[in-house]
């Protein structure tokens, strides 16, 4: 195949603050790209890497794409991303056994039971 799945490109009204979110969320080294946006680099094997642009206009309506996060243990990973920022959001999910946040600029993300 002559394509390869390279970057998830992120619209942000702040690309440094929310790169540095997720940086923290997920442990990816951000930097500053030639351009002016900024990158999280993806470690071998963790899938593409996270290009952060900026928008003038803000986040109004649900996702149309969303990432799924599996963690070791979900319970200590939802209460570590809420204490950096994240937050509950309800999308309509209902009791389910994955846990539904937004980071702080909105964009809803999910946090999958472990293993």
């Amino acid at each position: 195949m002559g394509l390869r799945f390279s970057e998830v490109c992120i619209d942000a009204a702040d690309i440094h603050a929310l790169a540095s979110w997720w940086s923290e969320v997920l442990g990816w080294p951000a930097e500053s790209t030639d351009d002016g946006d900024v990158v999280l680099r993806a470690p071998e094997g963790a899938g593409p890497d996270w290009l952060f642009l900026a928008v003038p206009e803000a986040k109004v309506v649900k996702n149309r794409i969303h990432f799924d996060l599996t963690p070791d243990d979900q319970d200590a990973e939802v209460a570590r991303v809420i204490a950096l920022g994240a937050r509950h959001v309800d999308i309509g999910q209902g009791d389910e056994s994955w846990v539904v946040l937004a980071d702080p600029e909105g964009n809803e993300f999910c946090i999958l039971a472990a293993p």
